[in-house]
């Protein structure tokens, strides 16, 4: 897998991936929802640790700085 996430990238879903989470801790959301907020987090965790989105490559999308 070649990486295709930049740095702004990796860390605004990592965000979003701990925003989710606490909205499900403080049990603002819950049920379903709850479930699926969780489970968008967990990609979003692991696409940021491998810096590697396949709906980036899908689409032909790279947001990673080349370097020279």
């Amino acid at each position: 897998m070649k990486k295709n996430m930049g740095s702004t990238d990796k860390l605004i879903r990592i965000l979003v991936a701990v925003a989710a989470a606490l909205l499900v801790y403080f049990e603002v959301v819950s049920g379903t929802l709850a479930y699926i907020l969780i489970a968008i987090a967990a990609i979003f965790v692991l696409t940021s640790l491998v810096s590697f989105c396949p709906i980036y490559k899908l689409f032909g999308m790279n947001t990673c700085k080349v370097k020279n």
